[in-house]
């Protein structure tokens, strides 16, 4: 059987050479399938991979309570209605619950952000001390403000990489004035780089102050107010159970009976990783369905040629069983031609898919690392594709009357 499989390589070599230009259209019809086939499961993989990075530099163990409408008299009411989150919420969740960290409430602004003969429009948040803990965000240069400041609402900030070279280039920013509306501040420290969120946006397009300081002069609100609560868990293994003892002291808090729908919402880092398997995982379903369409169109491909090749081949055929070729013989050879061509296909285009990937990683950013098991798996596929699509051919060359392949011309 090995000596006949390799004959069957050779004649399927010889075969190929013979007609090097259908051959290689052959090849090609394979070579894109399986390269689509590889590029395709590394975009998935790499674009996974650098959303699950994007959300975990959002900060360790993060659980984010935000404002949410709730229900009064069976309707929906207006969000923000009823009891707001504020920071004495924060307060009481650190200390009432034994899974917490640490809590700091965030105002957020849109507001445009002046220095010298510059300015940007950037995200402006007002939020207190523990939220560079929380949201596992250094400083690159300088320092965070002092608590005092939060108190007595001293005119401080810290910006992110992007606000510093929009306004400062390559001059040193700390101890630097930056206006919004009719205050100045002085920037007190850099926050390192955390570059693109999950979500798209620039997480270096930020300036951070007191909240006591964007209360009173950025965004007016009522004292002790927060937009959103950003609270740290103790450790990744207890989120789920801080999650759950954030709600009870709220909900005591808030003074919402249980089962009732509440005036908030709380989410943690799992959700949104959830919600980003589902979203990644169809769009790798769907990226390779669209490369198995490629790879079904070269088998055709495969098919065709063979098909063709057989009826150019009647007369050896006819030959071959004269002088005691089995059916068998003759569909192997076949079979064996067909999965030959799949697999020069799938090779080259194991080759050309790797060429691929290292060209996106180049231009999108992505960590694009394919799997080798994914790799050997195209590869393998190619040879079944081959199989399966030259079966029908071989199997036709096989059934052939000797006599009538001798009388073809």
């Amino acid at each position: 059987m090995l000596a006949a499989t390799w004959n069957g390589v050779r004649l399927a070599l010889e075969a190929i050479g013979r007609s090097p230009l259908r051959s290689a259209l052959t090849i090609l019809g394979m070579l894109i399938g399986v390269a689509a086939v590889v590029t395709m499961t590394a975009l998935g993989s790499g674009a996974r991979r650098s959303v699950s990075e994007k959300i975990e530099a959002i900060g360790s163990n993060v659980i984010f309570v935000f404002p949410q409408s709730s229900g009064v008299s069976g309707a929906r009411a207006a969000l923000g209605t009823g009891p707001r989150l504020s920071e004495e919420d924060g307060h009481a969740i650190v200390r009432e619950s034994v899974s917490v960290a640490a809590a700091a409430p965030a105002l957020r602004a849109r507001a445009q952000v002046v220095h010298a003969d510059k300015n940007m429009a950037t995200q402006v948040i007002g939020t207190t001390r523990p939220f560079l803990e929380i949201r596992n965000w250094p400083l690159a240069e300088g320092a965070l403000w002092e608590e005092t400041d939060e108190t007595v609402k001293t005119k401080v900030c810290v910006i992110g990489t992007t606000v510093k070279r929009e306004l400062f280039g390559d001059a040193d920013a700390i101890g630097g004035m930056v206006r919004i509306g009719q205050h100045t501040y002085r920037v007190t420290g850099v926050l390192a780089s955390k570059g693109e969120s999950p979500f798209g946006g620039d997480q270096d397009a930020i300036l951070l102050m007191p909240i006591g300081t964007m209360r009173s002069r950025v965004k007016k609100t009522t004292p002790g107010f927060a937009g959103i609560l950003l609270v740290s868990a103790k450790s990744a293994e207890v989120t789920d159970r801080a999650a759950k003892q954030i709600d009870e002291i709220l909900r005591q808090r808030h003074r919402i009976t249980e089962g009732a729908p509440a005036d908030y919402s709380v989410r943690t880092q799992k959700e949104f990783q959830k919600m980003q398997e589902t979203v990644y995982g169809v769009m790798t379903v769907l990226l390779v369905c669209i490369a198995a369409v490629s790879l079904f169109v070269g088998g055709i491909g495969v098919m065709n040629i063979m098909l063709v090749s057989v009826t150019e081949r009647t007369r050896e055929i006819g030959i071959r069983m004269a002088i005691g070729a089995r059916a068998a013989d003759v569909r192997l050879q076949f079979l064996v031609e067909a999965v030959v061509l799949a697999l020069i296909g799938g090779l080259s285009g194991a080759v050309a898919g790797l060429g691929t990937i290292e060209l996106l990683e180049t231009v999108l950013e992505w960590p694009m690392k394919l799997d080798p098991t994914a790799l050997a798996l195209a590869v393998m596929t190619s040879a079944l594709t081959g199989i399966v699509f030259g079966f029908f051919p071989a199997r036709r060359a096989a059934q052939l009357d000797p006599i009538v392949a001798l009388r073809h011309e």
